[in-house]
């Protein structure tokens, strides 16, 4: 098993302001989290000597290009391309770089910007793969990669619409009270669901993340330097990544983190029951079925009686995307991978945007990115452990 995470912190969860459309480019969003997060903790820009970035809409900079723009020095660099996995990814690298001395303090942030033209160059040009074998034959963009997926699913474990529309709608109602959710300040009830326009049989309107612009970050430093900051943080109990997994599946119905959730629960030394609030990546319902089934919350192919039972609400017994997710707030390009991390933070040290889940303590945060055709080729998730200074 891997070496622990001990001594390491991760504090001062940022979110940049959602919008739905702006001429602004991904750096200004990317600065200015980072401006937030120098703000929120009091430190100086010299005193962030790592810096991690994530962006679908920076090209053709990455974070090298950054530092100039933001007139950074940093003796650890990282670029992580991996969209919805990359907030728990970030977070495990910068954690090792404390532990290894190479950096003291890093800046783990993701932003893009959203228009019109951005996204339909992003869905033309999102892979080799895409550009190549799909977008020349009318199924690019995420719609129809995510229609194939639930179809199969619902196909062979029984789903059914109004399942799907359990996860909606518990979203809907986590982002009462959150002024970064973009959509959460409309009520969404059943029959909304399920007359809604269909997008990509069998998805409909509100089974489809909005994408939107925007930006995440947050901090990993060691745990005496939050303290002596005097910062709420939060501890990691354990975390994994993955990255083409069950490659052989004809169309997925599981991804990595079936291959290493034993490891990730032994490591955090819990078991799934013990955690208090579940930050699950959520473009799609689908594929938040597929992390609790994968995650060990439930058996394969369970994951709707899973939710019928125990309720996902902020109120229920395991509340999940207490935000609102990416299907309340919008997709921020590469900041959605980072929402649930930012999230968990908020959650276990008591730094809500919305609604606190009482006494939460133990938070999973895990991260679903890079999807071709008919899988994800990144998979990620983490465990975290409120503290307060």
């Amino acid at each position: 098993m891997p070496r622990d995470y001990d001594g390491v912190a991760v504090t001062c969860p940022v979110t940049v302001p959602y919008a739905r459309r702006s001429d602004r480019h991904a750096h200004w969003f990317i600065g200015s989290a980072l401006r937030g997060l120098l703000q929120r903790s009091g430190l100086a820009k010299a005193d962030i000597d790592g810096f991690s970035a994530s962006s679908f809409t920076l090209g053709p900079d990455t974070s090298i290009a950054l530092t100039e723009h933001f007139g950074m020095t940093p003796r650890w660099l990282e670029w992580i391309p991996t969209g919805g996995a990359s907030g728990v990814m970030a977070l495990r690298r910068a954690a090792r770089a404390v532990q290894d001395g190479d950096a003291e303090i890093v800046a783990c942030i993701a932003g893009d910007t959203a228009n019109e033209g951005v996204f339909e160059d992003l869905r033309r040009r999102f892979s080799r793969f895409a550009s190549e074998a799909v977008y020349p034959f009318g199924a690019g963009g995420p719609n129809a990669v995510f229609a194939l997926i639930t179809d199969h699913y619902i196909r062979r474990f029984g789903a059914t619409r109004e399942d799907l529309a359990r996860i909606a709608l518990a979203h809907r109602a986590n982002a009462i009270g959150n002024p970064n959710a973009l959509l959460g300040q409309k009520p969404l009830t059943l029959d909304d669901y399920l007359n809604a326009p269909p997008i990509a049989t069998p998805l409909h309107l509100f089974d489809c993340v909005m994408p939107c612009a925007g930006a995440e970050g947050f901090l990993v430093m060691s745990v005496e330097r939050a303290k002596a900051l005097g910062l709420p943080y939060a501890t990691i109990r354990g975390a994994i990544e993955r990255h083409n997994a069950f490659s052989d599946d004809p169309v997925a119905v599981q991804s990595g983190w079936a291959m290493d959730r034993d490891q990730l629960w032994a490591q955090a030394g819990v078991e799934p029951s013990a955690i208090d609030c579940a930050q699950l990546y959520d473009d799609y319902p689908v594929i938040v079925m597929m992390q609790l089934e994968d995650l060990g919350f439930c058996e394969k192919g369970g994951a709707a009686a899973f939710i019928r039972e125990q309720g996902i609400t902020v109120d229920g017994r395991l509340p999940i995307n207490t935000s609102g997710g990416q299907l309340s707030c919008g997709q921020a390009g590469a900041a959605g991978g980072f929402l649930p991390v930012v999230e968990a933070i908020r959650q276990i040290t008591g730094e809500v945007l919305g609604r606190q889940v009482e006494g939460a303590r133990l938070a999973l945060a895990s991260g679903y990115g890079m999807v071709n055709f008919d899988r994800c080729l990144a998979t990620a998730a983490a465990i975290l452990e409120g503290q307060r200074s």
